[in-house]
């Protein structure tokens, strides 16, 4: 990647700049000037496959929130979450309820650094990989982190939530 595609040790989130400095973390923050908000613009502006970008994605289970991270190549499977937290009923969160918990727009919601203490699953195929791309708390900044780490820093619980071919 060049440096005219992306700006190295850009700004985060401030919220999430100030999660990373708590964490001790030092990472590397790219900013693009188009917006990586879907994982297939992350992954292209990135030069990474699909399948090593994160993406945040927010659920409801019983009018609770939780976080499940994911690989930008699969699909949550709502099911399985529902069955792995053994709730009534889970569905996709919507846009009032993601920044009330989290602090960020759906779009830019990094995998820790929210708000509020949030539930989080984070689905073992992130693990197959040695580095991934999250969202650093704008729809325009990512930050690589090896998956552990990650799903640690998230205070994650590693689960099988994606859709399997049928």
């Amino acid at each position: 990647m060049s440096t005219s595609d992306a700006t190295a040790d850009a700004e985060a989130h401030p919220r999430f700049a100030e999660a990373l400095r708590e964490l001790g973390l030092d990472v590397e923050v790219r900013r693009f000037p188009e917006a990586t908000r879907t994982a297939a613009e992350a992954a292209a502006a990135i030069g990474c496959e699909l399948s090593e970008i994160v993406k945040s994605l927010n659920f409801e289970a019983d009018g609770s929130p939780v976080l499940v991270l994911m690989d930008g190549s699969s699909r949550v499977d709502v099911e399985r979450v529902r069955a792995e937290l053994g709730a009534a009923k889970v569905k996709r969160a919507g846009a009032e309820l993601v920044r009330e918990t989290t602090g960020y727009a759906i779009g830019g919601v990094p995998p820790f650094g929210h708000r509020t203490k949030t539930r989080v699953l984070a689905d073992r195929g992130l693990l197959d990989h040695a580095v991934v791309w999250a969202a650093a708390g704008t729809p325009h900044t990512v930050f690589p982190l090896d998956p552990a780490s990650l799903i640690g820093h998230a205070g994650g619980t590693v689960v099988d939530v994606r859709e399997h071919a049928k």
